[in-house]
């Protein structure tokens, strides 16, 4: 009998009927390129069940707040993401954590937010957009809220956005765009010094880091030679960040990420329900398949435990019992899922 993975799954969105609604008045009606998904609470704990996932981290994905003009809209908008979320984990403290969403540009409505989800509402950090309507993590006239969250410690998962420019007919963002956009605030970070400063502030970068871990290198050597910094030294920051694995476990990009970040620096995400099921099949199969057994250990549960302490329990939440038609649709699946990934891979037989 196979045992279920037990994932902890730090890339998970939602997208309360508040959200969608907000969205929708502003004639927006799809995210990267992709079209709104359905979303319900249900609905993502049976995709939890599918993939062997224990836990989610929810977060907002992009636009985030960052479509309203209005800073005070954004700020309302953003405490009830928050509330919400709060109640959706408190009502199910076992499966589901939170992300906390900031209305950035706006660094004091973020700060004040910041301090008011962590210590108020227990949020398990907080989602920042890789840019906010143009300007990037790690620019000037950001540092109170890196002080608050260096504070508190805090988790900070970094999404990619629409880059600030248009996009390229025939490349919808989230296929390649996204990937650049998490590098530019990585990049940017680390040049500017912000990890250095604020040594507290665990940073969690989406999609296995864009495309940092595979131009790490040619990067550092050019934050050396305007900084006036050695390269080890920039690598150093580079691999001080954490990666999640969402829509990056492929036999192509797992090996090169492992093997640049640091040990317990790589945690499970799936992308759900922006990446459909699947796409979370698909690379999940790639993770298990990909690596020995104790790294997936660590990647699925314990890299987690360590930055969500209070997620790391020792026996494994009950998980009631799905009707048998689904649990047989659900074996269906990873047996198909299975079957496919081995299927499309070079030099498969």
């Amino acid at each position: 009998m196979t045992t279920a993975p037990r994932r902890i799954d730090v890339h998970q969105h939602l997208v309360p009927p508040l959200y969608r609604d907000a969205l929708a008045k502003s004639g927006i009606v799809d995210a990267g390129g992709r079209a709104l998904p359905d979303w319900s609470a249900g609905a993502a704990l049976e995709q939890m069940d599918l993939l062997g996932t224990d836990t989610a981290v929810l977060s907002v994905s992009t636009p985030g707040t960052g479509f309203l003009d209005d800073p005070g809209e954004a700020a309302g908008l953003a405490r009830r993401l928050n509330d919400f979320s709060a109640a959706l984990t408190a009502e199910h403290p076992s499966r589901f954590g939170w992300f906390a969403t900031l209305p950035m540009p706006d660094v004091t409505a973020s700060t004040r937010e910041a301090e008011r989800a962590l210590t108020e509402l227990g949020a398990d950090g907080v989602t920042l957009l890789a840019n906010n309507q143009g300007p990037y993590l790690g620019a000037e006239g950001q540092d109170a809220l890196w002080r608050v969250l260096d504070e508190h410690g805090a988790v900070v998962f970094v999404h990619p956005a629409d880059l600030p420019a248009p996009a390229v007919e025939g490349i919808p963002p989230f296929a390649a765009d996204f990937l650049l956009d998490t590098t530019r605030a990585a990049y940017l970070l680390v040049r500017n010094g912000v990890p250095r400063r604020y040594p507290n502030i665990r940073f969690v970068l989406s999609h296995g880091g864009g495309f940092l871990p595979y131009a790490s290198h040619r990067m550092a050597v050019a934050i050396a030679a305007d900084i006036g910094r050695g390269p080890r030294d920039v690598l150093e920051d580079f691999q001080g960040f954490y990666f999640d694995t969402a829509l990056s476990s492929s036999p192509a990009a797992l090996p090169t990420l492992l093997a640049f970040a640091r040990p317990g620096h790589v945690l499970f995400g799936s992308d759900w329900p922006f990446a459909p099921a699947a796409a979370g099949q698909y690379f999940a199969n790639g993770l298990d398949g990909g690596v020995d057994a104790g790294t997936l250990a660590a990647v699925n549960r314990t890299n987690a435990e360590a930055l969500f302490p209070r997620l790391a329990q020792g026996a494994p939440a009950p998980v009631p019992s799905r009707p048998l038609p689904v649990r047989l649709r659900q074996s269906a699946q990873r047996a198909g899922a299975r079957l496919f990934f081995k299927l499309v891979q070079p030099g498969a037989k």
